[in-house]
């Protein structure tokens, strides 16, 4: 079997092209990701992730899903209930502590229900991020909270919640997104807040939670920290911040490479993310040119990365034994619109 490299990968439609079968069986990716454009019908999902398992021979590899809750939700009816934003969460949690740190478990205990019945068993959640006033509405309603603690605490339900339910958690976005002004999809933001006030409101979150396997980076510069070059590409970030400041030693991913807010060609994008300290690159939109680009630079799977990537995957090993009409039977005593 060929070495996994260091990359995630999409694909562009419900169904693999030859393409694409025989570009992942040459290429080996370490695991895929999907996206809307993914997703039909019940069966589908399965055989589009079998097959993907299939081209790289490994039928444990992780495959990915953006499922918050909210307007980030690729499953919707009749394959998953439509779900909360994070931002509800956090107002029941304002009323009542104990019932929104509850229903946070209970959110994600459902989506980990969800998503291994499509054979899926990576969930980009939980985020992170403790936006600022004023900032751009990409993350807006989909954090927990403007203040640390809220995010730390549903946060941490959140993910526990799908681990119980054997699926990976992946905090985003560290080292953290809240104060960004512009929405990385489309350019690059600048933070310039000092590096206290970044230490006491937006890394805290992943400090607290340090010890998830599981991070997605953040296309954002910190100007107090490296003013040339965001958290993805800056090995100053990634070392001095995530892994020393915040004490991070999971597994790191990058945010997706076909975002407007990284510069460069593919090649370069994808060699600079691991130069800079990132364990993996990820690439989203499935064309297959950019896909290829990426390829071209991306390396094995190995030493320290290796280790994390075997870590992570024992965090899935198994799933409880919760019934799962009792667990949404009690989350609709939150959210009685997704029962």
């Amino acid at each position: 079997m060929t070495e996994s490299k260091s990359m995630i990968l999409g694909c562009a439609g419900k169904s693999l092209t030859r393409e694409e079968i025989n570009f992942y069986r040459n290429e080996c990716p370490w695991a895929f990701i999907l996206f809307a454009r993914n997703i039909g019908e019940t069966e589908q999902i399965r055989d589009l992730v079998a097959e993907m398992r299939d081209c790289i021979g490994r039928p444990d590899a992780l495959v990915f899903i953006d499922q918050e809750g909210g307007r980030v939700q690729r499953l919707r009816p009749p394959l998953a209930p439509n779900y909360p934003a994070g931002g509800a969460l956090g107002a029941l949690w304002r009323d009542d502590h104990d019932a929104g740190a509850r229903a946070a478990w209970l959110m994600a205990r459902l989506h980990a229900f969800d998503l291994l019945r499509y054979g899926i068993t990576a969930d980009c959640l939980p985020v992170l991020d403790v936006p600022i006033e004023g900032a751009s509405d990409v993350i807006g309603a989909r954090a927990y909270g403007k203040e640390p603690r809220p995010v730390i605490e549903l946060g941490r339900a959140a993910a526990e919640g799908l681990m119980s339910g054997g699926v990976l958690p992946v905090m985003k976005h560290i080292p953290g997104h809240g104060r960004a002004f512009a929405d990385t999809h489309f350019e690059l933001p600048t933070v310039d807040a000092s590096l206290s006030d970044l230490q006491r409101h937006d890394f805290a979150p992943f400090k607290e939670l340090n010890h998830l396997p599981m991070a997605m980076t953040a296309h954002v510069v910190y100007s107090a920290i490296d003013p040339k070059n965001p958290a993805t590409t800056s090995g100053k970030v990634i070392d001095e911040i995530i892994r020393r400041e915040i004490g991070f030693d999971g597994l790191l991913m990058s945010d997706d490479t076909s975002m407007k807010a990284l510069s460069g060609d593919f090649p370069t994008k994808a060699a600079s993310i691991l130069a800079a300290g990132c364990d993996l690159v990820l690439h989203c939109n499935g064309v297959f040119e950019e896909m290829a680009g990426i390829a071209s630079r991306t390396t094995g799977l190995e030493g320290k990365s290796l280790e994390r990537a075997k870590r992570a995957l024992t965090y899935i090993s198994k799933s409880d034994a919760a019934e799962e009409t009792e667990i949404r039977a009690e989350f609709a005593t939150y959210f009685d619109a997704v029962a």
